[in-house]
């Protein structure tokens, strides 16, 4: 079977959050169990700068391109095969790929997203002319919405059947909305435009545009599964997923463990395993060093390795924090967000010195390295997917402490005291977002780590979890012979 990955970003090329890594792993995964998977990403700078063995495959004549797009083939370091949309005046940009030097959209990021959706379209259909055709363009978040659609109001123009469709939500918070009046120049049809098609509250919604005409809707975990077929969670797309329940799968996120694990990560100062814990206290003293922290005996150190948003819960722990430090406990804070939580961070770290440390920003080393040296590692989020952090705490003994939401509910057994007897605990549990609730789970972690021998039974439980890409890929394999099956 041949799957097209439609993705925005992918690791280690370009990167802005958990996308990314998914869009990395998942089609290395399905290739070990023999699916033939290649991805299509933009032609950002440095995705044409790190990919191997890159050439030009044919030139296309896309509807917003001066002189069209070239279409590059290449390979990602990890071999999976990369077909690129080298179009300079869409892509050709310093930064971030979504946001301009003033932190806002690009005012064009529906062209930028609407060709990478045109060619995903390009590459399933018969006219793409390829020896490589996919049996399943798979598209990944709102970005890549618009490949469903192109490919299915655009049937009655090809000669033979389209490839089966699948969109995955990595998160529906994010939707991809713009005004109406674009609608021709996005190259879509005017009956498209309704509340049964692309149509969202009056704006054209790219996520909505591959809900509807994806063949298959999955998304990243079995909780949130659920949670986005509810008023609470759906974001005004509940009832179109609630109507499709039966087209729509959770399917849990993995890990890929040759990228995070203490045993073979060189990010961290000296390398440990499950049989060698004790190892891990160097990366605490490294990481306290880093953040500015005071050396201090009997300490539990929680890490923050994230967005900044009220959406991921960091408003409570922003609160939560001074009665924390009072009690004993230190934090190292990794992350960028929302302006005010960064200078409310900053403002604590100044307040708290020696027991509070911030890096605003990312450094994909510096998160190994707070995964390596911190005690706890904190997603208290409102709303979570599936959430990739936790999955990386656990395999560095690193306990996380998360709300039960999404994927964090599917992955962190709390840890009560019959879980500990019984060797299922792996981390700490609330349910409320509340600063109480927060600060209560925070309080256990605290009491349990000076219990040190059952704090180190349950790290050991923690590291043993199996949340490998494998089982994933295979999940993913049979949702699509659901839509197309073996001959």
């Amino acid at each position: 079977m041949r799957v097209l990955h439609v993705a925005s970003e992918v690791y280690p090329l370009i990167k802005t959050g958990g996308l990314a890594d998914v869009a990395a792993a998942l089609p290395a995964a399905q290739i070990e169990i023999g699916i033939d998977a290649r991805l299509l990403v933009p032609g950002y700078p440095a995705v044409l700068a790190k990919l191997a063995d890159l050439r030009p495959v044919r030139t296309l004549a896309d509807p917003w391109t001066r002189g069209g797009s070239v279409l590059m083939l290449g390979r990602t370091p990890d071999g999976v095969p990369c077909y690129v949309v080298d179009a300079p005046e869409m892509y050709g940009r310093p930064g971030n790929p979504y946001l301009g030097p003033d932190n806002r959209d690009w005012p064009d990021n529906h062209r930028r997203f609407a060709l990478l959706g045109w060619v995903a379209a390009w590459l399933g259909g018969p006219e793409g002319g390829l020896r490589w055709r996919p049996d399943v363009v798979h598209g990944h978040d709102w970005q890549s919405g618009l490949a469903p659609a192109y490919l299915e109001l655009g049937r009655e123009q090809r000669a033979g059947p389209r490839p089966a469709t699948v969109l995955t939500i990595h998160n529906i918070a994010y939707q991809g909305l713009f005004p109406a009046g674009l609608l021709g120049e996005l190259q879509l049809p005017a009956e498209s435009f309704t509340v049964d098609g692309l149509e969202y509250y009056g704006q054209i919604g790219f996520l909505k545009a591959g809900l509807y005409y994806a063949d298959r809707i999955s998304t990243v975990s079995p909780t949130y599964a659920e949670e986005i077929q509810s008023p609470d969670g759906g974001w005004g797309l509940h009832g179109l997923l609630a109507a499709r329940a039966g087209d729509l799968w959770g399917i849990l996120n993995g890990v890929d463990y040759g990228v995070w694990s203490p045993a073979v990560d060189p990010a961290l100062v000296r390398p440990y395993d499950v049989d060698s814990l004790d190892d891990k206290a160097a990366s605490k003293t490294a990481l306290r060093e880093e953040f500015g922290l005071e050396q201090r005996d009997g300490a539990p150190l929680f890490g923050v390795v994230s967005r900044l948003t009220p959406m991921k819960g960091f408003d409570l722990l922003l609160s939560a924090i001074p009665a924390l430090v009072a009690e004993g406990a230190q934090f190292a804070v990794l992350g960028s967000g929302e302006g005010w939580l960064e200078d409310g961070f900053r403002d604590l770290a100044e307040r708290h010195r020696g027991q509070v440390g911030v890096h605003v920003g990312y450094d994909e080393p510096l998160s190994h390295r707070v995964q390596a040296g911190a005690d706890v590692i904190m997603l208290p989020s409102r709303s979570e997917p599936c959430g990739l952090i936790q999955l990386y705490g656990l395999r560095y003994g690193t306990l996380p402490l998360v709300r039960r939401v999404g994927g964090l509910a599917d992955t962190v057994a709390d840890a009560q005291d019959w879980a500990i007897d019984r060797g299922e605990a792996t981390g700490f549990v609330f349910d409320h977002a509340t600063v109480e609730d927060l600060a209560w789970a925070c309080r256990r972690a605290i009491a349990l780590y000076r219990d040190p021998a059952r704090w180190r039974s349950v790290q050991r439980a923690a590291m043993r979890k199996d949340f490998s890409w494998a089982a994933s890929a295979r999940r993913y394999l049979e949702m699509y012979r659901t839509v197309y099956p073996d001959e």
